[in-house]
């Protein structure tokens, strides 16, 4: 019976201890310590599995607070942006010119634009990484910077919620306004107007995309391919539906609203023009995308 037990002993012994090394000796695949591989644009970069201090030189800053992750700089954008401001209160207002700064900022990380200048010098502070504007769409880009910063779930998560509740508000609005109802998206930027397809931020993405409304057949002529289209006040009736969203800026020049042309577009006289805050709507963030969700519920539905 002992050299029966012998055997067992042993046996038993040996599976604990197996069990004992693979929980210290092996790392399991939560990537919280250290670094990781990520594969970006420009190929392979090692990056910090848990980012304490990112640098952003682009317009993914709502991305990066959405997965909670710690910001020490920012651009002059975003660091401008009303719906940030409490967030971003403790960043550095940082620019690709001024090197010296961000490296006072001692990043774990940086974030930027395929466009980024200086992007060699950048790389040498710390790992950086870039990302070409509307390679992707709003959605997965923000997936794609979740994996960036070892949240994943985390983004395809609120992706999901996201998607919901935004095809639920457009069932609902379609409901009231009619099926073939259709809807403008314009900017006075300084002097200029622009019109906007269904990718440009202003909420673009959230009406044409997400909810499905149709935009007038001259807008997705001239600004669907580009994403914006320039136009003057006098052919501005040619491109408003039957629904206007307007994005102002308080310093812009609102003279055109003064003319009759504006005065007399259908969208005008019925009271249906929406007016949003124009500083922070060129961002197509989640923190900015569920403000502008909140903003088309109450403004087409009253809720």
């Amino acid at each position: 019976m002992k050299k029966l037990l012998i055997p067992f002993t042993i046996l038993l012994l040996l599976l604990i201890s197996a069990c004992g090394n693979t929980e210290q000796g092996e790392p399991k695949e939560d990537k919280k310590s250290g670094t990781f591989t990520y594969e970006s644009e420009t190929g392979p970069v090692e990056v910090p599995a848990d980012p304490k201090r990112v640098v952003l030189l682009s317009g993914f800053t709502g991305n990066v607070m959405q997965l909670g992750v710690n910001i020490v700089g920012v651009d002059t954008w975003s660091k401008n942006n009303p719906r940030f401001e409490e967030e971003l209160k403790d960043a550095e207002e940082v620019s690709e010119d001024n090197l010296e700064k961000i490296i006072e900022l001692e990043p774990d990380l940086i974030i930027a634009l395929s466009t980024v200048k200086n992007y060699d010098k950048l790389k040498e502070i710390a790992p950086t990484v870039t990302y070409t504007w509307g390679k992707l769409d709003y959605l997965s880009q923000h997936e794609e910077i979740g994996k960036l910063l070892n949240k994943e779930e985390e983004a395809k998560k609120w992706v999901a919620d996201f998607k919901q509740r935004a095809e639920t508000a457009g069932e609902d609005i379609r409901a009231k306004i009619g099926e073939d109802a259709t809807v403008s998206v314009f900017e006075i930027f300084d002097k200029q107007l622009y019109v906007f397809g269904d990718n440009w931020a202003r909420g673009t993405e959230i009406l044409y995309q997400a909810m499905d409304l149709k935009m007038p057949e001259k807008v997705k002529e001239m600004a669907l391919k580009d994403g914006y289209y320039a136009i003057s006040t006098e052919v501005l009736p040619e491109y408003s539906g039957d629904y206007i969203i307007l994005s102002k800026y308080s310093d812009a020049d609102h003279s055109f609203q003064e003319t009759d042309t504006y005065k007399n577009i259908p969208a005008v006289k019925n009271n249906r023009v929406f007016e949003m805050e124009g500083n922070g709507a060129s961002f197509s963030d989640p923190i900015t995308l569920d403000a502008q969700l909140e903003f088309f519920k109450e403004s087409f539905l009253g809720k």
